[in-house]
Protein backbone atom coordinates (compact mmCIF):
# COMPACT_ATOMS: atom_id res chain seq x y z
CA UNK A 1 0.00 0.00 0.00
CA UNK A 2 1.21 3.26 -1.05
CA UNK A 3 0.41 6.34 1.57
CA UNK A 4 -1.51 9.22 0.22
CA UNK A 5 0.12 12.05 -0.74
CA UNK A 6 -1.50 14.04 2.26
CA UNK A 7 -0.01 11.55 4.32
CA UNK A 8 3.69 11.51 2.87
CA UNK A 9 3.31 15.71 2.91
CA UNK A 10 2.14 15.91 6.00
CA UNK A 11 4.84 13.44 7.16
CA UNK A 12 7.73 15.10 5.61
CA UNK A 13 7.29 18.50 5.49
CA UNK A 14 4.57 19.52 8.27
CA UNK A 15 5.85 17.90 11.55
CA UNK A 16 6.09 14.06 10.73
CA UNK A 17 9.35 12.55 11.40
CA UNK A 18 11.49 13.32 8.87
CA UNK A 19 11.22 17.09 9.87
CA UNK A 20 12.21 16.47 13.12
CA UNK A 21 15.17 14.47 12.02
CA UNK A 22 17.20 13.43 13.94
CA UNK A 23 15.23 14.20 17.45
CA UNK A 24 12.48 11.66 15.74
CA UNK A 25 13.37 8.91 13.49
CA UNK A 26 13.42 9.28 10.01
CA UNK A 27 11.73 8.03 6.82
CA UNK A 28 11.32 7.58 3.46
CA UNK A 29 9.09 7.76 0.59
CA UNK A 30 7.69 4.05 1.11
CA UNK A 31 4.68 2.94 3.52
CA UNK A 32 7.19 0.06 5.06
CA UNK A 33 9.84 3.40 6.24
CA UNK A 34 6.80 5.13 7.22
CA UNK A 35 5.55 2.55 9.34
CA UNK A 36 8.80 1.31 11.05
CA UNK A 37 9.20 5.18 11.88
CA UNK A 38 5.66 5.37 13.78
CA UNK A 39 6.28 2.09 15.62
CA UNK A 40 9.99 2.86 16.89
CA UNK A 41 9.04 6.75 17.40
CA UNK A 42 8.21 5.99 20.74
CA UNK A 43 11.27 4.41 22.07
CA UNK A 44 14.09 5.88 19.41
CA UNK A 45 14.74 8.45 22.95
CA UNK A 46 14.92 5.56 25.17
CA UNK A 47 17.55 3.87 22.59
CA UNK A 48 19.68 6.78 22.19
CA UNK A 49 19.61 7.64 26.09
CA UNK A 50 20.60 4.08 26.78
CA UNK A 51 23.27 4.31 23.81
CA UNK A 52 24.56 7.36 25.11
CA UNK A 53 25.06 5.42 28.41
CA UNK A 54 27.61 3.05 26.72
CA UNK A 55 29.57 5.56 25.56
CA UNK A 56 29.68 7.18 28.78
CA UNK A 57 31.10 3.96 30.27
CA UNK A 58 32.83 2.91 27.67
CA UNK A 59 34.40 5.36 24.47
CA UNK A 60 35.50 4.33 21.23
CA UNK A 61 32.77 1.43 19.76
CA UNK A 62 31.36 0.90 16.63
CA UNK A 63 27.09 0.83 16.93
CA UNK A 64 27.26 -3.56 16.46
CA UNK A 65 29.59 -3.19 19.54
CA UNK A 66 26.81 -1.33 21.46
CA UNK A 67 23.94 -3.02 20.21
CA UNK A 68 25.67 -6.26 21.67
CA UNK A 69 26.46 -4.29 25.12
CA UNK A 70 22.33 -3.40 25.19
CA UNK A 71 21.32 -6.75 23.80
CA UNK A 72 19.42 -4.92 21.17
CA UNK A 73 19.05 -5.11 17.38
CA UNK A 74 21.37 -3.19 15.34
CA UNK A 75 18.54 -2.61 13.27
CA UNK A 76 17.34 -0.26 15.73
CA UNK A 77 20.52 0.51 17.42
CA UNK A 78 22.21 1.59 13.94
CA UNK A 79 20.23 4.64 13.33
CA UNK A 80 20.14 6.14 16.88
CA UNK A 81 24.03 5.78 16.72
CA UNK A 82 23.67 7.84 13.35
CA UNK A 83 20.51 10.38 15.06
CA UNK A 84 23.55 10.84 18.08
CA UNK A 85 25.81 11.90 15.77
CA UNK A 86 23.65 14.45 13.96
CA UNK A 87 22.87 15.87 17.21
CA UNK A 88 26.60 16.39 17.77
CA UNK A 89 26.92 13.46 21.19
CA UNK A 90 29.06 11.47 19.37
CA UNK A 91 32.05 11.31 16.61
CA UNK A 92 33.77 9.39 13.64
CA UNK A 93 37.08 8.67 16.09
CA UNK A 94 39.26 7.81 12.49
CA UNK A 95 39.62 4.41 13.51
CA UNK A 96 36.97 1.19 11.91
CA UNK A 97 37.02 -2.28 13.00
CA UNK A 98 35.19 -5.10 11.53
CA UNK A 99 31.43 -5.51 12.67
CA UNK A 100 29.51 -8.74 12.72
CA UNK A 101 29.47 -9.15 9.06
CA UNK A 102 33.34 -8.59 8.34
CA UNK A 103 32.84 -5.20 6.67
CA UNK A 104 34.69 -2.29 8.52
CA UNK A 105 32.76 0.32 10.61
CA UNK A 106 33.23 3.28 11.72
CA UNK A 107 34.22 3.43 15.81
CA UNK A 108 32.22 6.02 17.23
CA UNK A 109 33.43 8.29 20.66
CA UNK A 110 31.61 10.62 22.79
CA UNK A 111 32.41 14.04 21.29
CA UNK A 112 33.51 16.53 24.06
CA UNK A 113 32.18 20.01 23.74
CA UNK A 114 35.42 21.81 22.42
CA UNK A 115 34.21 25.73 24.09
CA UNK A 116 34.37 24.33 27.87
CA UNK A 117 38.37 25.98 28.41
CA UNK A 118 37.93 28.62 25.71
Amino acid sequence: MRWPFYVRYFFCNLGGAAMNYPLQPGAREKDTSFAAAEAIAPKAQTLRELCMTVFNAEDGLTADEVADVLGHSILSVRPRITELSRLDYIEDSGDRRPNHSGKNAIVWRKKWKRDLFA
